[in-house]
């Protein structure tokens, strides 16, 4: 690590902490040659394979901005969009790869939709598993009728 004071290249580390998700860690660092601190941040980084080959840093953005579609005028906060990011990333990097191809955050991305809003589920399911006839719609549909009435409900 360099310096961003000197630029001198022998730097140690004085305190490291880690944050609460677990997806960061700080270091406070000091240099050996002018002696003044500063911090870095280090995270893993994944790396998302797209159907072209072309590789991009994983982003929570784009996980929101593709979803936000999808729930277009229904009742899903900002919020909801944010956690629903935020619980695919950690799917993601729960599986331990350093890429992941967009097939996989596709797949990661139904789940937590579903349980969010069926509707918007759906929508994002017709265009990410390419539906082509009304069969695909009612298939769908149908899974989603028996895994609610599977499902006890109190009242």
């Amino acid at each position: 690590m360099h310096c961003p004071f000197c630029q001198y290249d022998d730097t140690r580390v004085i305190d490291t902490r880690t944050s609460e998700d677990g997806g960061t860690v700080k270091r406070r660092r000091q240099c050996a040659k002018c002696g003044r601190r500063f911090t870095t941040q280090e995270s893993a980084t994944v790396i998302v394979v797209k159907r072209s080959g072309a590789t991009e840093p994983f982003a929570r953005e784009k996980i929101i901005g593709g979803v936000r579609k999808a729930c277009q005028g229904r009742p899903v906060s900002d919020d909801s969009l944010a956690l629903l990011a935020h619980r695919v990333e950690e799917t993601l990097r729960m599986q331990g790869n350093a890429q992941v191809a967009t097939d996989d955050i596709g797949l990661a991305i139904l789940e937590p939709l579903r349980a969010l809003d069926e509707v918007a589920y759906l929508r994002f399911a017709s265009v990410y598993q390419c539906f082509e006839t009304l069969e695909d719609f009612e298939r769908v549909i149908s899974n989603i009728r028996a895994a609610n009435h599977s499902v006890p409900r109190c009242g």
